[in-house]
């Protein structure tokens, strides 16, 4: 009789403290893409076929608290050959106040801006080497996943904002600060969202600055996005501006097309442009092939080139098919 009590009161503790213990909704999600890519070019290096991989697993964990709180952790890694990296680890506590994330994340202009390539599944943008010129509108996250403090407000209508802050250390003065916004809006059955960020990370003589302006246009099966974006830093003021399209097809096909243009004021000269079509097709849930082709153009400064710039002129044409893959396990 003793070891009976006894053995009843130890199950109702443990059941007392599992009561008491959030239990946690995992989410386990991977992705996978092969690429083939046939590029000419009038450099060398850079002319002729390759393959390319691109692979992540996200781990997304999320507790719901007795007082509305959400509280949650992501971890996503790259999971090719030789990159098997921590890509972006942090915790989020989410309630009626808003959102605050902590950790090693991307900042809010992540989040806010507005690039037009967005509307494309596998835009060409590593067609130059140089390190100075954009090669898309969007804005330049300068400390990508560096672990920071974001905020982001509730969302208020179609409107909410955020801002997220990264400290540099105690002696190297190089925290980052960013800020971003969007509102979306019905217009006679149109969706049309307007978004922007800002972010700036300091320096003891020049400070480096991004900032990025979009518009995007949705009605039935037809997208449409614009954005400009800048960049300044030491010896550095570029532009750029972009506009995208894309149509959904009856047969699910999706046919998209894009233009870019890219310059600096600073390096006189310094121009980039590209413009390109895809089509995507999903095989199977899960199983999506896209076949894109791409021209560009770079045209490097009449005056110094700076470190890190392309030495050469080029243009040429890419020619790309790609296969992606999405995996879900709830």
């Amino acid at each position: 009789m003793r070891n009976l009590l006894i053995n009843s009161t130890a199950l109702a503790t443990v059941a007392a403290i599992t009561a008491s213990v959030a239990v946690a909704d995992v989410s386990i999600t991977g992705s996978t893409e092969f690429k083939y890519l046939s590029r000419s070019s009038q450099i060398t290096a850079t002319d002729g076929t390759e393959t390319k991989a691109d692979s992540e697993i996200h781990f997304k964990f999320a507790n719901k608290t007795d007082s509305g709180l959400t509280i949650g952790y992501v971890v996503e890694m790259f999971s090719d050959s030789g990159d098997t990296a921590i890509d972006e680890s942090s915790f989020s506590v989410e309630g009626g106040f808003g959102k605050v994330v902590l950790g090693q994340n991307d900042g809010v202009e992540d989040n806010f801006g507005i690039a037009a390539v967005d509307l494309i599944a596998e835009e060409e943008t590593d067609s130059v080497t140089s390190a100075t010129i954009s090669t898309n509108s969007d804005i330049r996250n300068s400390n990508a996943n560096a672990i920071k403090v974001a905020y982001f407000l509730p969302a208020m209508g179609g409107f909410t904002a955020g801002i997220s802050h990264a400290d540099s250390g105690n002696t190297s003065g190089t925290d980052t600060t960013s800020y971003g916004a969007h509102y979306t809006m019905d217009a006679g059955g149109n969706t049309i969202t307007v978004g922007g960020a800002t972010t700036t990370t300091e320096a003891a003589t020049t400070d480096t600055d991004s900032q990025n302006l979009g518009l995007k246009v949705v009605s039935g099966n037809l997208k449409v996005t614009v954005s400009q974006a800048s960049y300044e830093a030491v010896d550095e003021d570029v532009s750029a501006t972009g506009i995208a399209i894309s149509y959904k097809l009856a047969n699910g096909v999706i046919l998209g097309a894009y233009s870019l243009k890219s310059e600096d004021d600073l390096d006189i000269g310094e121009e980039y442009t590209a413009a390109g079509v895809e089509a995507q097709y999903v095989i199977a849930p899960g199983l999506t092939a896209v076949v894109g082709v791409n021209d560009y153009d770079y045209k490097i400064p009449t005056g110094t080139i700076d470190t890190g710039m392309s030495t050469a002129s080029d243009s040429g044409t890419t020619t790309s098919l790609t296969l992606k893959a999405s995996f879900q396990k709830l």
